[in-house]
């Protein structure tokens, strides 16, 4: 048997690094708010079916969720597992990195079809940052009045508290990698 508070306090930790509220965490795992509510007050003692929808929600295996053992020190995210997110406008875009608790980094690969705009993304909570390499092709960036073309093999960082949008001026494909690490605002507790 299980510490509920303990894990109460897990499966609202992890919540909070995702920025998630109750009712985003309630949509994404089919279990109710107030059955949220009540397992992260350490009240219910949540089934498996639920502690498993709660895990998936959360991006996590069940194992990981339960388990009282420090972290993990290496975790390996293998390419079958990786989400991959067809866009409108025939680009995609894959989350290649872990997805480590606490830890707000992505790490992701993108490739858009030659003349195609991704849109534009909006300002992320200050202190967040990107960093983005250009692999093949040519990519414009725009960060609210600024723009910069990148050529393959070109870099950039930038501080992401500003609107930013990604598009392929050129006729050829072009695939690039972002690295971002993304504050999340604190909201009431």
């Amino acid at each position: 048997m299980f510490d509920l508070v303990k894990l109460g306090g897990r499966v609202q930790g992890l919540r909070h690094d995702r920025g998630m509220t109750l009712a985003e965490l309630a949509s994404a795992t089919e279990v109710s708010v107030s059955m949220l509510s009540s397992v992260e007050r350490g009240q219910k003692a949540p089934t498996v079916v639920v502690l498993s929808r709660i895990a998936d929600g959360l991006g996590i295996g069940l194992a990981d969720l339960i388990n009282d053992a420090e972290p993990r020190r290496v975790i390996v995210r293998r390419a079958a597992d990786q989400d991959t997110v067809e866009e409108p406008g025939g680009w995609h875009r894959t989350i290649v990195s872990p997805v480590v608790p606490g830890v707000n980094f992505e790490w992701i690969r993108t490739t858009l079809p030659g003349g195609c705009d991704a849109g534009e993304f909006p300002a992320y909570a200050p202190g967040s940052h990107e960093f983005v390499v250009v692999e093949t092709g040519t990519l414009r960036l725009r960060l609210a009045d600024q723009v910069a073309d990148l050529s393959a093999g070109d870099s950039v960082y930038f501080a992401a508290d500003v609107t930013h949008a990604y598009a392929n001026p050129a006729g050829e494909p072009c695939t690039y990698y972002v690295a971002a690490l993304i504050m999340r605002p604190r909201g009431p507790r």
